[in-house]
C-alpha cells in the first residue's frame, strides 16, 4: 500500500472521537470480577446483550457471538435477549460498528488473562491472527479514503452506537443512536 497524506486518518478520527465513549464502557465493564463465576456470567451476557445486535449489523468476518455462547454454556447459562440494534446503517456506519468490535479483540486479550481459573475463556481469547488488526486498519483507511469527511463522520456514528449499545448492557444508560 503506498502511504499518502491521508492514510491513517480514518482510524485516527475514530480513535479520537471514541476516546471518552471507550473509557466509560471500559469503567462500567470494570464493575465485574472475572474470577468469580456468577460475576463472570453477569459480564459475559451483558458483552451478549450488544454483541449480538452488533455482529449481525457489522458482520465482521470472524463472529464471536458463538464463542461467548459456548463460553455462556460451559457455565450453565445460556444466551440474554439481545438489545435492540440501532436503526439500519450506512456501509460507513457498518465500518465504524466494526471498529469496535475489532478493537475489542485488544482489550479481550488483555482481559482473558484475568479470567478465573478453570472459568472458560474462548470469547475473550478471540484475539486478532498476526496482523490482522493492522490489516483492518487499512481496510478501513481504503472505505473511508472513497467517502471523504462525510463518511468518516458516519462511521464515528457508527462506532459511538456500538459503545453506546455496550454502555446500555453493563448497566449505562440507554444508548443513543446517531
Amino acid at each position: 500500500m503506498t502511504m499518502t497524506p491521508t492514510a491513517g486518518s480514518a482510524r485516527q478520527a475514530l480513535r479520537q472521537a471514541t476516546m471518552e465513549s471507550h473509557q466509560r464502557v471500559d469503567d462500567l465493564f470494570s464493575h465485574f470480577s472475572l474470577e468469580d463465576s456468577a460475576s463472570y456470567a453477569a459480564f459475559l451476557k451483558a458483552h451478549a446483550r450488544a454483541l449480538a445486535p452488533l455482529e449481525e449489523m457489522a458482520r465482521p468476518d470472524a463472529p464471536r457471538l458463538p464463542l461467548l455462547a459456548r463460553d455462556l454454556a460451559d457455565l450453565g447459562e445460556t444466551l440474554p435477549a439481545p438489545l435492540a440494534a440501532p436503526p439500519s446503517p450506512s456501509d460507513a456506519c457498518r465500518w465504524g460498528v466494526r471498529y469496535t468490535l475489532e478493537g475489542s479483540r485488544l482489550g479481550g486479550a488483555m482481559l482473558a488473562r484475568r479470567v478465573g481459573p478453570g472459568l472458560p475463556r474462548a470469547y475473550l481469547s478471540a484475539v486478532h491472527e498476526k496482523g490482522g488488526w493492522a490489516a483492518f486498519q487499512r481496510r478501513l483507511d481504503d472505505a473511508a479514503a472513497e467517502g471523504g469527511e462525510p463518511w468518516i463522520d458516519d462511521a464515528i456514528r457508527g462506532a459511538q452506537a456500538a459503545f453506546g449499545l455496550f454502555a446500555a448492557a453493563a448497566g449505562g444508560t440507554a444508548p443513543a443512536h446517531g
